[in-house]
């Protein structure tokens, strides 16, 4: 049985967690502390103040917006 690809903001996972040193799980509880900002507020705040690039933090702030919207 083949293993079905990742897809959406969570493929963007290992090279986040390769990139930046610092697990998924330390990233969305460092968004969870700011959750009443909005999204590109968020995304922002990872690029400037964690040098994370555009892409990595809109999928981690999407990913975390759809987790708590189920």
């Amino acid at each position: 049985m083949a293993t079905e690809k990742v897809k959406g903001p969570a493929s963007y996972f290992p090279s986040i967690e390769k990139t930046y040193g610092e697990p998924i799980s330390y990233w969305l509880a460092l968004i969870d502390t700011m959750k009443e900002r909005k999204h590109m507020e968020l995304v922002s705040l990872l690029k400037s103040d964690h040098g994370m690039g555009h892409g990595h933090a809109n999928a981690l702030v999407a990913y975390h917006r759809s987790r708590k919207a189920a």
